[in-house]
């Protein structure tokens, strides 16, 4: 047995229709992400310095660690805080 359906006009289902602000909503969470998981990845990489041989290295390396941390905005920290928790960084950041 065949069950016909009709086309009834659909009232009311307004969150299916997306708008710009939503849209700019979602940019802005996307750059606020990115921009945060950046953060992260410099500092992580800053810490694979650490693990190389050259006494060199290991001061670059740190140097490098404490010029993110002063240049990366207090507003991020918490997100970054998260990405490093994500890729096994050592360094946590301060709010």
């Amino acid at each position: 047995m065949r069950k016909y359906f009709t086309k009834k006009k659909i009232v009311g289902q307004t969150h299916l229709v997306k708008s710009k602000t939503n849209g700019n909503e979602l940019k802005k969470r996307l750059r606020q992400w990115q921009h945060s998981r950046s953060w992260a990845r410099l500092i992580c990489e800053a810490e694979k310095m650490w693990s190389l041989e050259s006494k060199e290295l290991k001061r670059l390396g740190a140097m490098e660690l404490i010029q993110l941390q002063n240049e990366m905005p207090f507003n991020v920290r918490r997100r970054v805080n998260f990405w490093l928790v994500k890729y096994s960084g050592a360094t946590r950041l301060e709010d």
